[in-house]
């Protein structure tokens, strides 16, 4: 995900004076649904990440596509022992956004709150809540994500950019880890790795609103849930992940981290098949060749817009496009923060559309870093 806090090593020393080290990702780690969908503290980054294409009634393809993430920042591995509501061990960020692919139009809206309880916080196993926080500044109301049934419900607002939504999601095929065991791996390093799972499709419903807009909607989603704690080696400069839906059924996580010097350094994904086992990648078993770039308006940092991505062992050869050019999340309460997640479709050799889904680009721009 992108890049959240800038000062990786001072949080590492906040841990050690907070009495120890961030836990790392293991590739043993003893799984337990549905405990694991909530928080896990004592690593040092978690998020929660879902994204989807939605249709409004009337529509014969998806018109808005939405992103909501909810990202636990460990300050320390525990709260400081002080007899005070305000001590917090995490900080809570959310990011949302909306795209009418109709207008071309991409809003954004952001919060970053400490995890205390009249701000924000992370339910306990159990309970219905995951995450939660308040609403921007102006917007009345909470940032949730909650269990519901098999599935999870989310709700966010920000009436200045004039953005909500409120959705829920329920799984159409069983979670997938990602990686052997649920252990991806970021980097050469055994502690560059994160506990990974997804739900690569869930049937989603409820409404969104778009400026004066409010609309029912239907669709689909993925889920993400992630944990680690020094996911990126030193050399790492960012990454491009892609989450596609395929029309045949499939569904395809591909990531490829770049060092600083463009080149990729560390990939993996996984093709999930209907009625059998998950498939995980290596970076040798696909390609995904930018085609087309994009340059921001705002940032001037200078994007991939269009990829060529090849799984052989699949027999896939897909055309992958944005269906809008400017989705870069830019953040207000962080000015060097910003980062492009947009939807996608994905096309087959002889321009049909095959899939949709998301792509994420983070590290783009001068002297931009992820520090996850």
């Amino acid at each position: 995900m992108p890049n959240v806090l800038r000062a990786a090593a001072a949080v590492a020393a906040l841990a050690w004076a907070a009495g120890g080290p961030w836990t790392d990702a293991r590739p043993d780690y003893a799984w337990r649904f549905p405990r694991d969908h909530w928080a896990h503290p004592g690593y040092r980054t978690e998020w929660w990440y879902i994204t989807g294409q939605l249709r409004a009634p009337g529509d014969t393809a998806p018109r808005l596509g939405y992103q909501f993430t909810i990202f636990r920042i460990g300050v320390a591995p525990r709260a400081p022992a002080l007899a005070s509501d305000w001590t917090a061990g995490d900080l809570v960020m959310g990011h949302a956004a909306i795209t009418d692919f109709a207008t071309g139009t991409h809003r954004f809206a952001e919060v970053l709150l400490r995890a205390a309880p009249l701000l924000g916080g992370f339910g306990a196993p159990g309970r219905d809540t995951l995450a939660w926080s308040l609403a921007p500044a102006g917007t009345a109301g909470r940032w949730t994500l909650r269990r519901r049934g098999e599935g999870f419900a989310l709700g966010a607002a920000d009436d200045r950019v004039g953005i909500a939504m409120q959705l829920a999601a329920s799984p159409l095929r069983p979670l997938t880890l990602e990686g052997p065991n649920g252990y991806s791996r970021k980097g050469r390093a055994p502690g560059n790795a994160s506990q990974y799972y997804s739900f690569t499709r869930l049937a989603t419903s409820g409404t969104l609103t778009f400026g004066a807009d409010t609309v029912p909607v239907t669709g689909t989603s993925w889920m993400d849930h992630e944990f680690g704690s020094n996911q990126l080696g030193p050399d790492a400069a960012g990454w491009d992940w892609f989450s596609l839906q395929l029309a045949d059924g499939r569904d395809l996580m591909l990531y490829v981290l770049r060092d600083t010097t463009g080149a990729s350094a560390w990939g993996g994904g996984t093709i999930v098949r209907p009625g059998a086992p998950p498939r995980t990648l290596a970076l040798r078993d696909f390609t995904a060749r930018a085609s087309a770039q994009w340059t921001s308006p705002a940032t001037h940092a200078r994007y991939p817009s269009r990829w060529v991505v090849q799984v052989p062992g699949e027999g896939l050869r897909l055309v992958v496009e944005p269906l809008v050019a400017d989705q870069e999340n830019r953040s207000r309460i962080a000015p060097r923060l910003f980062y492009w997640e947009g939807a996608v479709r994905a096309l087959d050799p002889g321009g049909r559309e095959v899939g949709r889904g998301y792509v994420e680009l983070t590290g783009y721009g001068a002297g931009l870093k992820p520090a996850i």
